[in-house]
């Protein structure tokens, strides 16, 4: 059995011991599982509901698909017993990959909310009409999925609000594990 494999097995039975035991590998693993959660959350909106993502919202799923494998490694370092320095340096990244999400999140948000201008690919005005039967052939073809309008809603926030509180969530747990594996 590997040490990674004994680790789980003894989460698996006292999963209070782990916090205490190894609060790096505690953060690593509850990232990993948040952003597996949510990017799986984000596919499932995709294509099961059909609810398209803009290119915002693409460039949101960045730092899932960075935090995911990064969490996992991290994951694997502190059951090893990896340096101190190593771990910290591996949260604090995630927590960056997450606050700097959280940001493109917020400004996504207020985009959806008419704070301020998004990107023009996305929420500005369509300039170049070409000839009138290009326009007709290319409104046939193309789904333009705006940046500024909501799809979906829940409890007045949109997938973009939802993406900050997630991203938050991640940051923190990140920072805790990396402020207490600091101390050890």
């Amino acid at each position: 059995m590997t040490t990674l494999e004994s680790h789980v097995t003894a989460v698996s039975s006292s999963p209070a011991s782990l916090s205490g035991s190894n609060p790096a590998l505690t953060s690593a693993v509850a990232v990993a599982v948040i952003a597996i959660a949510t990017i799986a959350g984000a596919w499932f909106f995709q294509l099961v509901l059909d609810i398209r993502p803009c290119p915002l919202c693409l460039e949101q799923r960045y730092a899932y698909y960075l935090s995911i494998p990064l969490a996992v490694l991290v994951a694997i370092a502190a059951a090893r017993g990896a340096p101190r320095g190593v771990l910290v340096a591996g949260l604090v990244i995630l927590a960056l990959a997450a606050l700097a999400n959280a940001v493109l999140g917020g400004y996504h948000a207020g985009v959806e909310w008419k704070f301020w201008q998004g990107p023009t690919d996305c929420s500005g005005p369509i300039v170049d009409f070409g000839k009138a039967g290009g326009l007709l052939q290319q409104l046939d073809t193309v789904k333009v999925i705006r940046c500024d309008d909501v799809q979906w809603r829940f409890l007045g926030l949109s997938l973009a609000g939802y993406n900050v509180l997630i991203s938050l969530l991640m940051a923190a747990i990140a920072l805790w594990g990396a402020g207490k594996a600091a101390r050890r």
